[in-house]
């Protein structure tokens, strides 16, 4: 094989040998164990910045893909490529980060906030924190460096912080950039994006879209039910909604509209579904790995935590998608058409394995990095087994599936070192500790206002920011207020992280439905507005989370199982009565009846469960008995 010796075909030399020694490193450290706090999470951000700044321009936050996967493509010398100041830029990023290697037994041994900082330690600390800024704008965008920048000026200026003692935090201890989002990003996140990787480059994606096309391809509005069913199990080993979108959506959102469903519904069904992969067992997003470390708790018991609110959202997803079918009259494809199931268990069904083993990995008692990295090197010994997969199996796509889990893993990196510079300000300045006193006094100690205050602050928060920092943030600022109104931690985490993954599909800035509307062509805002229909039973399991915790599976079995089966069908009334449809199409009473019924059956308690039931035993009989005696009616037009 020929090597391109052009500038061009260096740096992507370069870029590989970069991206697979970052993730042979967490590979290595995960084995063998990881070194001191400083030294490992330094490394882990300095591979980020390095590659952040040879693949991301000054100019926009745009990748430049091509580049990246070394595509050649037409026109290459329209491509970008970094200029002298993203060089300057780069050397500039690790020259701090060097800095704290080389001086490492100064580092450890001076004590923190009394000993004064050198001027090139105040040097040094200002640099860091301005490249950590830039960084996470070229990668994710303003939302999150504008936060950062809001609490710097905050500590300064209003918390008249002296800046040598917040420098001190941010730069020169594990309580700032270096703190736990950093260390759960290194420790955590990249080998599961590294095994998501694997699993993609493997033929993993295909086999969950026919698996999901094989079980409901052929039901009513059987598009829509596979986006959801494929979607959740995409989800689940890819930790980002927008990322979900982009490998389902091409394939999922077309047959939608072919088979009758709007544009802006299909993207609206494809956005949430995709949106819900960060909450969906055994392998959530980033954040749930940061809710383990927040409480100090296996991440086991946060999936145990996290399996009935998937399953609550998912039911919502589906009804949602099954009842619009239904008004629509609209039909699943040709069985001719579809996959069968047995043909693809046989083709593919073994692709399955490295998540069966991370399961039982993890379930054994070990960590949670070492079962992931355990599934990732089983991935391709897996897809060699088979000669229907084998094709997967060469030098190149295992390179590639590398380069794909660092490049993916850059986003979630600087994050969590931009959301270390905030709660360094918070920690510092205490303001954590007034905000809660704020949300408790405006609330008036009123749990209801207070969920509210939280949930409209996740969802702000959450707007074009991703779901870890965001849910970061709430952990500092507003979780505390709400545990304070006697909410359960465990309850307390769930309710906000669920409110930063919904971020994604709500209005006006909604990521995954920017990616989904961008596929189907479809008007962002009424795009906006049907993920949130689509979505809105899940909108309320939150807050059943709180009021009833019985739902994380914590407390007696049969209050479990009567929470949860409860749920499941107010959920199921609550869709129907928002779509038109339940038994049959709807009268205008008979919805407001099954939103009022579920709503009453999703709320806990014995008392409402039962009015809850007799307003469902209303709308159901009304039903059977419309459907009986009354003709056959059309369709509603699609909308």
């Amino acid at each position: 094989m020929q090597i391109d010796t052009s500038y061009r075909g260096l740096l992507r030399i370069a870029l590989y040998v970069i991206s697979i020694a970052m993730a042979l490193y967490h590979m290595w450290a995960i084995a063998f164990g990881s070194p001191e706090a400083v030294l490992f999470r330094g490394t882990h951000l300095l591979f980020a910045l390095v590659l952040v700044f040879l693949l991301f321009r000054l100019g926009s936050k745009t990748e430049d893909m091509e580049l990246a996967q070394g595509a050649q493509v037409e026109g290459e010398a329209k491509l970008s490529l970094p200029s002298t100041l993203d060089y300057v830029l780069m050397v500039v990023a690790v020259t701090p980060i060097l800095y704290l290697f080389v001086n490492y037994e100064y580092i450890v041994n001076r004590i923190f906030y009394i000993d004064d900082l050198t001027p090139l330690d105040m040097t040094m600390g200002v640099i860091m924190t301005l490249v950590v800024l830039e960084a996470t704008r070229r990668v994710i965008g303003w939302a999150l460096p504008v936060t950062a920048i809001v609490f710097l000026i905050y500590g300064l200026f209003f918390a008249k912080l002296e800046p040598m003692r917040m420098l001190d935090q941010l730069y020169m201890t594990t309580e700032g950039i270096f703190g736990i989002p950093l260390s759960v990003s290194a420790g955590y996140v990249l080998i599961f994006v590294l095994f998501g990787s694997f699993m993609e480059r493997t033929g993993t994606g295909q086999l969950f879209m026919d698996f999901a096309m094989s079980l409901t391809g052929n039901q009513a509005g059987g598009p829509g039910k596979v986006s959801v069913v494929s979607s959740s199990l995409f989800g689940t080993i890819s930790g980002s909604a927008v990322a979900n979108v982009m490998v389902d959506g091409p394939i999922s959102i077309p047959l939608m509209k072919r088979s009758g469903f709007s544009p802006h519904f299909a993207a609206g069904v494809e956005a949430t579904a995709s949106t819900g992969g960060q909450i969906m067992p055994p392998i959530m997003g980033a954040a749930a790995f940061v809710m383990a470390e927040f409480l100090a708790v296996s991440y086991g018991q946060v999936v145990i935590w996290a399996i009935i609110p998937a399953i609550l959202y998912y039911v919502s997803c589906f009804a949602a998608v099954h009842f619009e079918a239904k008004r629509r009259g609209l039909l699943g494809l040709p069985r001719s058409e579809l996959p069968r199931l047995g043909e693809t268990l046989r083709v593919r069904g073994h692709l399955f394995i490295p998540v069966i083993l991370i399961l039982t990995v993890m379930y054994s008692g070990y960590s949670a990095p070492l079962a992931a990295l355990v599934g990732t090197l089983a991935c391709f010994p897996v897809a060699a087994l088979r000669k229907t997969t084998r094709g997967y199996v060469n030098l190149k796509n295992l390179l590639d599936a590398f380069v794909d889990g660092a490049r993916n893993a850059l986003g979630v990196a600087c994050a969590c070192a931009c959301a270390g510079i905030v709660i360094g300000v918070v920690t510092l300045s205490g303001v954590g500790i007034v905000f809660t006193q704020v949300v408790t006094h405006v609330s008036e100690h009123t749990l209801l206002l207070a969920l509210v205050m939280t949930m409209c602050a996740g969802i702000v928060l959450g707007m074009g920011m991703p779901t870890t920092p965001a849910y970061i943030i709430m952990t500092a600022l507003l979780v505390p207020a709400i545990i304070k109104l006697g909410v359960i931690p465990p309850a307390a985490h769930m309710f906000a992280l669920y409110f930063a993954v919904l971020s994604a599909i709500t209005p006006p800035v909604a990521l995954a439905v920017f990616a989904a509307a961008g596929i189907a062509k479809a008007d962002l805002w009424q795009a906006g507005w049907a993920a949130v229909k689509v979505g809105a039973a899940g909108f309320i399991v939150p807050f059943m989370i709180v009021y009833e915790p019985a739902l994380l599976m914590i407390g007696d079995w049969p209050t479990i199982v009567g929470s949860f089966l409860t749920s499941c069908f107010g959920i199921l009334m609550f869709a129907g009565g928002l779509h038109g449809y339940f038994i049959t199409a709807t009268t205008p009473w008979q919805r407001a009846l099954l939103i009022i019924g579920g709503l009453l059956l999703i709320k806990p308690g014995l008392e409402t469960d039962l009015i809850g039931a007799l307003v469902a035993a209303v709308v159901i009989a009304t039903q059977i008995a419309a459907r009986r005696n009354a003709p056959q009616t059309a369709p509603a037009k699609s909308t």
